[in-house]
């Protein structure tokens, strides 16, 4: 059990504009305002490290950097993602260097390696949206009763690829009885974005489901409150503010209360309990951009939260798991399904990638939609 923490003396939260991750994102974005020569030279320089005054090394590791460069370069030429090439390109030859000094000929071999796990990383992976099925039965419902319910989370459009046009194609395939996304609809690079955000309204414009299309907003720097109200106010999806509905399916009383995230669970864990339901006798559900409240929802009535955010790391190592999440609780909350006392919580890898200078890059963590059958088994 993963038990509640107090946050109110920390500095910084996830999710905000000027906290250390978004100022080292930004800051490292900055590495696609080299000029493209002098960046070259740059990616030399640091090839030249491990080559023991050898050129021929040198020259040999400088062109595994430079073919990492062009791999990503050209992925807006494909329609595969839209983010600065240069910065992960640094960080992809940093990660090279350690390899760099292991003899030869095992060092080309585990570079040549990497060049194939670049590839996959971008061009392959991102694109492999997977559906994870999840079941639930709750008292709650009578005997018999189904609802199918699709969570999407962390869309992140840049601009329309093949990754989304696959979206569709599935959402059309399950026929969900209700769509629920937890927020984060544009790329941190693009929501300001013009095209960004019209091709986010085509894509959501889209999505129907005969209990309706439900939506919460993401990160505060992602999903900007001037800009969020009006994107919703054009689409049939229910945006949902600080709201409980009280939805009536097969002649049942299901909640669904819809929260903003402000990434601070002191703030947001009053205003929950001002929606809760006045009694625990209905299944209620919990949307809500980050895992990070779900200590404080299982001590409600809260049955199903739904939440994203991590993105499942992006990047994940075998025994190792997320390396980063962007949660309060670390590593704690990752991805996937957790029982806190009465409170299934699930944390969707979500749709799309981190922006600004991060790699649009997903490796054992590729993009999924979850398909909820929550079926009932109370008296009828």
């Amino acid at each position: 059990m993963i038990e509640a923490r107090d946050f109110t003396n920390r500095r910084n939260f996830p999710g905000e504009l000027g906290n250390d991750f978004d100022v080292i994102l930004r800051r490292y974005d900055a590495i696609q305002k080299i000029p493209p020569l002098i960046f070259g030279v740059i990616l030399f320089g640091l090839a030249w490290l491990p080559a023991r005054m050898e050129w021929g090394y040198a020259l040999a590791l400088w062109g595994f950097f430079m073919l990492d460069w062009l791999m990503l370069a050209i992925l807006p030429a494909f329609q595969r993602s839209f983010g600065p090439p240069q910065p992960p390109v640094f960080l992809l030859a940093l990660l090279r260097l350690p390899f760099a000094l292991l003899p030869y000929p095992l060092n080309f071999v585990l570079q040549a390696i990497g060049s194939l796990l670049v590839f996959y990383g971008f061009w392959v992976e991102p694109h492999r949206i997977t559906i994870t099925h999840q079941t639930l039965q709750t008292p709650k419902l009578k005997s018999g009763s189904k609802i199918r319910i699709l969570h999407l989370g962390d869309l992140h459009v840049e601009r329309i690829t093949r990754r989304e046009k696959r979206l569709q194609e599935l959402i059309k395939q399950l026929r969900p009885d209700m769509i629920l996304f937890s927020g984060d609809v544009l790329n941190l690079s693009y929501n300001r974005d013009p095209l960004a955000l019209e091709q986010a309204h085509q894509i959501m414009s889209e999505w129907q489901a005969p209990l309706g299309v439900y939506a919460v907003a993401g990160s505060p720097a992602v999903d900007l409150a001037e800009m969020l109200p009006a994107f919703y106010q054009r689409l049939p999806v229910r945006y949902l503010e600080e709201e409980r509905l009280e939805l009536e399916i097969n002649q049942q009383t299901v909640h669904l209360i819809g929260l903003s995230c402000t990434h601070r669970p002191f703030v947001d864990a009053p205003r929950l309990e001002k929606l809760l339901p006045p009694t625990s006798e209905n299944f209620t559900i919990l949307l809500y951009h980050t895992p990070d409240l779900a200590p404080n929802a299982a001590k409600t009535a809260v049955d199903l939260q739904l939440s994203g955010h991590t993105h499942g790391g992006q990047v994940r190592l075998p025994l190792i798991g997320a390396l980063f999440t962007a949660s309060l609780y670390g590593r704690a909350f990752s991805s996937g399904r957790y029982q806190l006392n009465g409170l299934t919580l699930y944390i969707t890898r979500g749709i799309g990638m981190e922006g600004a200078g991060a790699p649009r890059v997903r490796f054992l963590c590729p993009p999924e939609i979850i398909l909820w059958e929550i079926t009932g088994s109370g008296a009828d």
